[in-house]
């Protein structure tokens, strides 16, 4: 690889020394809609060193360009860059006549933003799907702008990749947890006017700062001396997740004596957000300070932080929303007249860089030293000996008394409906009287925590061989100490709790044999306890060459990543492997890329794209059960990546369009997944962990992105996604839990095999209309049409323990008295298919220039028409063997159905501000 790698340096070199060159000369004038010419605009060839600026009158010339195709970028601050595709084939002067700069409005690109608030990029930790905002936020390409702000709200996944695919960095620093891989959105949540300078890469394109992955790389920078001199001040009223803002930052620019200061903070909150019970309080800070020493060194100290403390919401049987209404949230209840939420997420990392950046003529090289450190908190009930607190387990509900034929009790159906009706909340005053004076609580709220603290390194190299040839290469560590615990929160009315399993017997109840029969007090460690101690090292290095036809590169990434476990506890029932260290495990992974565009013409293009990753297993699927065992999930391997696309691109002054093919192969992925299931090896129950290894996907589609220019002030934009994501083979899967210790924990095959994999949308089609006026007032109305989402399938239910008995044959079916047949498996376990969903958007605002100073406002209103549509959901695994799920599936509400989430019916957001 390091051969090849070195081959390819030294073909570009020559080749480009060989390639002839005849020069020619390119100008034109630049103006404004209102075709005033503008002065000191920066024209400049893209990827090139070529580049000037209008005079007075608004006109440039740019001298000595080589023949071939181009792409001219027009900048000017105050309104949008233009991008101008060329082809200097035998003219010796290039005139592009008049170029129209449209005033850029911010708030436009920000109503977009937030229109997907920002609590919306935070990842329950229960979700099977996730978000992938904020990757695309900057993009120019309408697909992609579409993804990320329009269809997110039914939790798209562009080509149906997780977050995790996607490398989020500041500052150079990686900010993708170790744990799972996603980005904690939430660590710089409330700070959109600091973090919008970024640059980007979609797929697997080339990326001067990252090697990347397969859905892209974003790196954030906050170079105080990056930000524009002034300030802002906004308040927001919405009926989202949170219901009011105020956010306020200022930048002072580089000053004489080489100093650049940048400040932002803000705050946002909801007694009650757009679901019951969820309530939302959240604050923010940013501070970059930099102090630039020379003509090449500059120093940037970078903090921040965004407390956020916010409540869940949960997903429900359809049973559940025909009774409660779709806002219901089961978990929360009412507290001396207060709304409390036993299920609270609180998210505190504050993090520390320092950033040193050397620039001289061709070269940088930016080096940062980041420190994060802080905690996750996931509150929730806990219970011993005593009924389930939640509303909607499934004795409180109306179908556990029709649920036999023969035994049907509609009285005690009716009451319960009725009670779940008119409350169908926790009861928080009965469950302080059950624990009133108990020594021993019978309920208690705890929260899992996990304390990190990270120190990480960067440092990336982007230099300019020539005036065709780029080289870009980094290096990265990062260290991780994890402590993961259960917290003891409230106590509930009671005096303590004694730390024990109440699903077990003897020694096995105790969680740690080194304390038996600890009784715990509000603030104490309990449950479970350990470290895990993670270590990343990475370098990458990427060559770009523009040559006159054709533009391409290569990337070669190496990462070594090793995780340990510590437990300080030592479990009863895992008594011999639960306590000390475990055995380390480390991963080495080589990835490389490529691609190259073929100019046909400067306005007709064509990329080719292809790449292999190699991706380490994280902290969640490499030990299978890490809260009480050192045990290491089996099968344990790199998940590795084939993947290529092909795009056709038309660029002119009045479209720009792009049409791409994509194919990706997953092989070798892990899937884990916790929950309570029944008819195990025929009639065992437990709750257990299932691992799913060896899993294989196949993501193949197409993408449409077009905009047209209709006027200087009109703009449509197109969109379109057509994919299909499928499982692409038979994986293995183990059932492991405290019943089953004794037995193989080996379940065989899981027949997963072109079921289609869920969370995202897997069509999506939206078209938008556009207009800005000179006298900056805008609107965007945009309709979307979503569809082929599938409910996430069971891989439990898909083996052989589903309709074989404990026996060792076939359960007999209950109608015919006959084994049990694969067509009527197959017909049982058909995979829902989600309704269609049309979402119509609209964004607008204006502004008012007074004395130097922009006053404005926008409104975006989502899913105007109402829609109710499901974004998710998933099959539960508790009836896992044939007999028992036909039984349920065969009641006029399934008792144990599918739970679902759905999204909002229509929501807005109003932004008032004052820019200075």
């Amino acid at each position: 690889m390091k051969k090849y790698f070195l081959t390819v340096i030294i073909s570009l070199l020559i080749f480009d020394q060989i390639t002839a060159q005849e020069l020619c000369s390119i100008n034109g004038v630049v103006q404004s809609t209102s075709q005033t010419p503008l002065k000191g605009v920066s024209i400049k060839i893209s990827g090139a060193e070529f580049q000037t600026q209008t005079n007075d009158n608004g006109i440039f010339r740019l001298e000595k360009i080589p023949l071939g195709a181009y792409v001219i970028e027009v900048y000017l601050s105050g309104f949008e860059a233009q991008k101008i595709p060329i082809h200097l084939r035998e003219e010796k002067d290039l005139n592009l006549g008049t170029v129209i700069l449209q005033l850029f409005i911010p708030e436009l690109q920000e109503s977009s933003i937030i229109l997907l608030s920002d609590d919306d990029l935070l990842d329950d930790g229960e979700r099977s799907s996730d978000n992938i905002a904020g990757l695309f936020q900057s993009s120019k390409d309408a697909y992609l702008r579409a993804a990320a702000f329009n269809y997110s709200q039914s939790w798209f996944k562009v080509r149906g990749y997780d977050s995790s695919y996607g490398i989020i960095s500041i500052n150079g620093i990686e900010m993708n947890k170790l744990y799972d891989g996603r980005p904690q959105w939430g660590n710089w949540g409330g700070l959109n006017d600091v973090f919008r300078n970024q640059e980007s890469s979609n797929g697997i394109a080339a990326s001067d700062f990252s090697f990347g992955n397969i859905l892209g790389a974003t790196n954030f920078t906050t170079r105080a001396s990056d930000y524009q001199a002034g300030g802002k001040v906004s308040l927001a009223a919405t009926n989202k997740s949170y219901t009011g803002r105020v956010m306020a930052n200022y930048a002072t620019g580089l000053n004489k004596n080489g100093w650049a200061f940048a400040v932002s903070a803000s705050r946002r909150v909801a007694q009650e957000g757009y679901l019951d019970g969820t309530t939302y309080n959240a604050w923010a800070a940013f501070l970059a300070i930099e102090k630039k020493i020379n003509t090449n060194n500059s120093i940037n100290l970078t903090a921040f932080t965004s407390p956020n403390r916010r409540g869940k919401s949960s997903p429900n049987t359809q049973e559940v929303y025909d009774l409660k209404g779709y806002t219901y949230n089961a978990y929360w209840g009412y507290q001396e007249g207060d709304k409390r939420n036993s299920r609270i997420k609180e998210v505190v990392e504050p993090v520390v860089m320092l950033t040193h950046i050397y620039e001289k003529e061709n070269t940088t090289l930016k080096t940062t030293a980041a420190f994060q450190f802080g905690h996750i908190g996931n509150s929730r009930l806990g219970y011993f000996n005593a009924p389930n607190p939640d509303p909607t387990y499934w004795k409180n509900l109306p179908s556990s008394y029709l649920r036999y034929s023969d035994d049907l009790d509609y009285a005690n159906a009716y009451l319960s409906e009725q009670d779940f009706i008119n409350n169908g909340q926790i009861n928080w005053n009965e469950i302080y009287l059950l624990n009133a004076n108990k020594s021993n609580a019978l309920y208690y709220l705890y929260e899992d925590r996990v304390d990190d603290t990270q120190i990480s390194l960067s440092s990336v190299l982007n230099t300019s061989l020539n005036d065709h040839i780029n080289l870009s290469g980094g290096v990265s560590f990062n260290k991780l100490t994890s402590n993961n615990y259960g917290k003891m929160l409230d106590l509930l009315g009671s005096d303590g709790f004694e730390d024990l399993d109440q699903y077990a017997i003897g020694d096995a109840q105790q969680n740690d044999l080194n304390n038996p029969n600890r009784v715990v007090g509000v603030g104490d460690k309990f449950q479970y306890n350990y470290t895990i101690n993670g270590s990343v090292a990475s370098a990458f290095a990427q060559i770009r060459a523009t040559q006159r036809k054709v533009d391409y590169f290569a990337g070669i990434n190496f990462k070594s990543t090793s995780f340990q476990r510590n437990g300080l506890y030592k479990n009863g029932t895992y008594n011999t492997n639960s306590f000390g260290k475990g055995e380390k495990q480390s991963f080495t992974d080589v990835s490389a890329k490529g691609g190259l565009t073929y100019k046909i013409t400067g306005r007709h293009l064509v990329t080719l794209n292809g790449g292999y990753i190699s991706n380490a297993p994280n902290i969640k699927t490499t030990f299978s059960n890490s809260r009480v065992n050192n045990n290491i999930t089996p099968d344990l391997t790199s998940e590795k990546i084939l993947t290529g696309d092909v795009s056709y691109i038309f660029r002119s002054p009045k479209i720009q369009s792009r049409v791409t093919t994509y194919y990706t192969k997953f092989s070798n992925a892990i899937e884990t997944s916790f929950f309570f299931a029944e008819g195990l090896l025929g009639d065992q129950a437990d709750f257990v962990n299932e691992i799913t290894t060896g899993v294989d996907k196949l993501n193949i589609g197409a993408e449409l992105s077009i905009e047209y220019q209709v006027t200087s002030t009109i703009k449509l934009l197109g969109a379109g996604s057509f994919g299909q994501f499928t499982y692409n083979n038979n994986p293995h899967i183990y059932i492991q839990s405290e019943s089953l210790i004794n037995e193989d924990s080996d379940f065989g095959t899981t027949y997963l095999k072109n079921y289609k994999v869920s969370g995202t949308p897997q069509r999506a089609y939206s078209l938008a209309f556009e207009y800005r006026d000179p006298a900056y007032w805008w609107f965007q109305i945009n309709g979307s049409l979503l569809s082929n989402n599938y409910l996430d399938i069971s891989p439990l239910l898909r083996t052989d323990n589903f309709y074989i008995d404990a026996d060792g044959v076939p359960f007999l079916d209950d109608e015919t008295g006959l084994p049990v047949t694969q067509e009527q498996v197959d017909d049982l376990l058909v995979q829902e298919k989600f309704d269609d969903a049309f979402l119509l958007d609209a964004v607008g605002g204006k502004s008012w220039r007074v004395n130097n100073k922009y006053i404005g406002f926008f409104v975006g209103i989502n899913n105007i028409l109402g829609e109710l549509y499901k974004t998710g959901g998933f099959e539960q695994s508790r009836k896992s063997n044939y007999p028992e799920l036909k039984e349920d599936k065969q009641l006029n509400k399934p008792i144990f159905g599918p739970k679902y989430w759905y999204g909002n019916k229509t929501s807005y957001y109003l932004n008032l501000y004052v820019r200075f």
